[in-house]
């Protein structure tokens, strides 16, 4: 089933004064216009338990029957679950910014499929960080690129080392349990540059998987925020870049902010001698809402996506199937993720940088690794 979940400011889909059902294991019990409170898949109660918002969704999918769901901070955190039709009547408004609903299925027998890609199941999340608090960044999660030399692209900015006002977590407006990274660029001069900004490289390296982003990007010419992977070390060539690969799963340039573009870069296939494999999508709300961006990376293809929380894998956006020797084909080794918010250069301040976008930032609202079982 599809795991979703919204941010719901206006209208809810339950009123929560049903009663709390004696969750038995395995066989959750529905009251009231179809509604349970709080029990998880094992039939476990947990209406004790704080449940952060962002899980709703999982409860939901994991329950048998659950076809909509609704969380609001009654008791700590609850997840209220319906089994059945979604109607208006089952709304109400709130003013409460905190609570998130969705829903699964409108059709309690029929399980919502993704056509794209399989969900799931078969995966197992290796590495993750959900950004749930306010403060820094986790440093046995995270290392920092720091510097202003450019980074070959003629970049403007300096990349501090974990520097509060370039890159923290806080959390969702409104009492919220749910939180996400900022990766905040400002006008300021610092070591030679008139930039700051953050790039962040996380200490899990993988081989083969999926990586998940769940971003909303910035808007604003002259910036350029990439979501991203490189190796670990040199091991098909003692030139690190571009021999030993690269895989853009996402960048976009301000100039052109609802564009979406996916690369790879090998010995044979880069910018530099411009034989780059690239491709790009228009995703109008790319700047002004969250979407998940997927990469899928085998021993044999690799393809991105992006999509929303209903399906992430709507939009297909690149695909490079194994090819040739080394110098095509360097992605057999582990790599690692990158995210950061570059300012300016050969590509991100082609058209000129607008200074009057600063401070502009790219919000994470989480990253997640997966491996086939």
């Amino acid at each position: 089933m599809i795991k979703s979940w919204y941010r719901c400011n206006l209208i809810v889909l339950a009123s929560i004064y049903f009663i709390l059902p004696n969750c038995v294991l395995g066989n959750i019990k529905w009251h009231g216009r179809n509604w349970a409170m709080a029990c998880d898949f094992h039939g476990n109660d947990l209406s004790n338990v704080r449940s952060p918002g962002r899980l709703c969704s999982t409860k939901c999918a994991q329950t048998s029957r659950c076809t909509h769901y609704a969380w609001n901070n009654w008791n700590g955190g609850t997840c209220w679950m319906k089994s059945g039709r979604v109607s208006k009547s089952d709304a109400f408004s709130s003013s409460d910014q905190t609570m998130v609903c969705g829903v699964l299925s409108e059709n309690p027998k029929t399980k919502v499929c993704n056509k794209k890609k399989p969900n799931l199941k078969g995966w197992h999340l290796v590495w993750e960080d959900n950004f749930d608090q306010n403060g820094t960044v986790d440093t046995e999660k995270w290392d920092f690129d720091v510097g202003g030399h450019g980074y070959g692209n003629n970049e403007k900015q300096y990349y501090t080392n974990n520097r509060w006002e370039n890159v923290r977590c806080e959390l969702f407006p409104g009492n919220s349990t749910n939180g996400r990274l900022i990766i905040e660029a400002h006008k300021e001069p610092m070591e030679n540059s008139a930039y700051t900004s953050a790039r962040l490289k996380s200490k899990g390296k993988w081989t083969y998987g999926r990586l998940q982003i769940r971003a909303k990007l910035p808007a604003g010419r002259g910036l350029w925020p990439a979501l991203w992977m490189l190796p670990e070390k040199s091991t098909h060539s003692k030139t690190y870049w571009p021999d030993n690969g690269e895989i853009d799963l996402m960048e976009q340039v301000g100039y052109e902010p609802s564009r979406i573009h996916s690369t790879i870069h090998t010995k044979a296939y880069n910018h530099m001698i411009n034989t780059h494999i690239v491709n790009s999508v228009i995703i109008s709300d790319a700047t002004s809402t969250f979407k998940i961006y997927t990469l899928d990376w085998n021993a044999n293809e690799i393809q991105t996506y992006a999509g929303d929380d209903n399906n992430p894998f709507s939009i297909n956006i690149f695909s490079y199937k194994k090819q040739g020797d080394w110098t095509k084909w360097p992605f057999d080794k582990p790599f690692f993720a990158i995210m950061n918010l570059a300012v300016g250069g050969n590509w991100g301040g082609l058209r000129g940088i607008d200074d009057s976008v600063f401070p502009a930032r790219m919000e994470i609202d989480w990253v997640r690794f997966y491996q086939r079982r």
